[in-house]
């Protein structure tokens, strides 16, 4: 692929703080800053960039949602209309074999007492109402792709990417070439995997001292059913059947108003079996004939995936670096034991908002005596105030929990029991993680999985799937998933692990083809792509990286 040379000068804009990501995390910070701009009558700019075509239409979660950081931001989220109202009534954890289920006691992290059932995507768009009448400048459909930095490398803000390039990198009839948006702080809130946060966290060694984040995939469907099977606040976990006892995983089933029901399926990315499809399991999972009968005359309305970060706290990151700090998912802050991170990520972004606060207050009081890496310094009480909040009590409880199921299901349920009711959460050891992409077996040492046709009903193709993900991509335009070694895919992929990203991938982005003398080549099907990440992550020779296509590109979820 050829490129034209990049013109030096862009046109720039500059705020006060610019956050990447109109997520939960990015859009509450940014309530907390001009919050505490207004308590201290003080006027600052706050822009948040998104790749989405509008807030909230990248966002999928299950999802039961916990109000605790939405209350502290506002305490008043009921009377100001927040999308947030079936109220979790009963909790309900399953094991399933293959043809039965066994009721389990349900252990405190998954007990939903004073939870709400609802759509992330809609809580995210009401934050970004609510921002917007704060004064916060919300740039929904700009994809940001670079990071940029200063002569003392610090981060002074982001580029958004080039609009209008053709497939092979030239300027079309409409291109836009990219602005600069610079910040005297600049937030990465890109969620699970960010393509910037990942580069930041390398340009600064940010994770020298954690341990490697570890994932899952998660896959979901809305149905609507049958009125009289539903039952709004009630909630189902399963764990078991269709997935192997090394592999690490479950399902969930919430209820919800208007006959609606989320059903999902996550399997923990470091899964060993190469012939493993999560998006199979999740298909194979609705057939257990005691989930099947929820489905039957019910229809199919909504469909995608994400993958989400299962490392917890021994894999949380430096937090804060010069100019700016990492918020949210995108540093890390899933509860994997309760299966919820948008209340951590909320609580972690409001904490960082109050450090950027008390810097750019003493900035404004300071101007004689300026000295940008003193306030940097202040960044600095983020990561403080955060180990000292309920975030990271909550999170150290865990912390043991998901890596013990590395030695299978049954020993992880066990010593989920013991660290729960006898150790606590505060045993004196800390498990390890290890890489994802690095467990993956070689083909033909596990057996290949059978998986059953799906009949259009209950089960599904993925081309259908992806059809229900509203995916918008402008197919004339540079490919945003980028392969490092053209070889690597053929030589190495498919002769050693027998293609397995034809798998892992929930899109079908990914695939084999034969040319006229019948040799494989990988095709890359980019205009099928969930902005899932788990080609980034899975990749067992991480020779795929996922890179932001245009903005506004990519799925439309409504109610996910």
């Amino acid at each position: 692929m050829t490129t034209e040379h990049q013109p030096v000068q862009r046109e720039s804009i500059s705020f006060d703080v610019v956050i990447v990501g109109g997520g939960p995390a990015g859009l509450s910070s940014a309530i907390r800053l001009k919050q505490n701009a207004q308590k201290k009558d003080q006027d600052i700019s706050v822009c948040v960039v998104d790749k989405a075509s509008e807030i909230g239409s990248h966002i999928l979660s299950g999802a039961v949602i916990d109000p605790r950081a939405l209350t502290e931001l506002f305490p008043n989220w009921q009377s100001l209309g927040a999308p947030l109202s079936t109220p979790v009534k009963k909790d309900t954890f399953v094991y399933l074999s293959q043809t039965n289920a066994f009721k389990l006691i349900t252990p405190p992290q998954m007990k939903n007492a004073g939870n709400y059932i609802g759509s992330l995507g809609a809580l995210t768009r009401w934050l970004g109402e609510q921002a917007e009448q704060l004064g916060v400048e919300v740039f929904a459909g700009f994809a940001a792709t670079e990071i940029l930095y200063t002569d003392q490398n610090r981060v002074k803000g982001i580029a958004t990417g080039d609009m209008g390039r053709t497939a092979d990198g030239q300027k079309g009839d409409n291109f836009t070439l990219g602005i600069e948006i610079l910040g005297t702080y600049t937030l990465f809130a890109e969620g699970c995997r960010g393509s910037l946060s990942e580069q930041v966290k390398h340009h600064f060694d940010l994770d020298q001292d954690c341990e490697p984040q570890t994932y899952g995939l998660g896959i979901k469907e809305i149905w609507q059913i049958e009125p009289k099977k539903s039952k709004p606040g009630h909630v189902l976990h399963t764990v078991g059947w269709p997935l192997s006892n090394d592999t690490y995983g479950g399902s969930f089933l919430y209820h919800m108003d208007g006959n609606l029901v989320s059903v999902g399926f996550i399997v923990g990315l470091d899964y060993a079996n190469p012939y493993l499809s999560p998006f199979a399991e999740m298909q194979r999972f609705k057939t257990h004939p005691k989930i099947k009968p929820l489905f039957k005359g019910g229809k199919r309305i909504a469909f995608g995936a994400r993958a989400l970060n299962e490392g917890g706290l021994q894999s949380i990151p430096k937090l804060n670096f010069p100019g700016g700090a990492l918020i949210g998912a995108a540093a890390g802050f899933m509860d994997i034991p309760k299966i919820k991170g948008s209340h951590t990520a909320m609580k972690s972004a409001m904490i960082c908002a109050d450090a950027v606060s008390a810097a750019l207050m003493r900035e404004n009081h300071d101007q004689e005596n300026h000295d940008q890496e003193n306030y940097d310094q202040d960044l600095e009480n983020y990561g403080k105030e955060l180990k000292a909040s309920w975030v990271w009590r909550d999170l150290s409880k865990a912390r043991n929990i998901r890596p013990a199921f590395r030695m299978g299901l049954w020993a992880g349920l066990l010593y989920g029991a013991f660290d729960t009711y006898i150790a606590r959460g505060r045993a004196p050891w800390t498990f390890k993680h290890h890489i994802d992409h690095e467990q993956m077996e070689r083909a033909g040492k596990p057996k290949s999985i059978d998986y059953p046709k799906a009949d259009g009903v209950l089960t599904f193709d993925r081309p259908s799937s992806v059809n229900l993900a509203n995916i918008g991509h402008d197919e004339n335009q540079p490919c945003h998933l980028l392969i490092k070694n053209s070889d690597v895919p053929v030589n190495s992929n498919l002769v050693i692990y027998d293609s397995p990203e034809t798998r892992y991938c929930p899109a079908g982005v990914f695939e084999f083809i034969k040319d006229s003398q019948d040799n494989q080549r990988l095709q890359i099907n980019a205009t099928n792509c969930l902005h899932c990440k788990t080609c980034d992550i899975k990749d067992p020779l991480q020779n795929i990286k996922w890179t932001p296509p245009e903005g506004a590109n990519g799925p439309n979820y409504s109610n996910m």
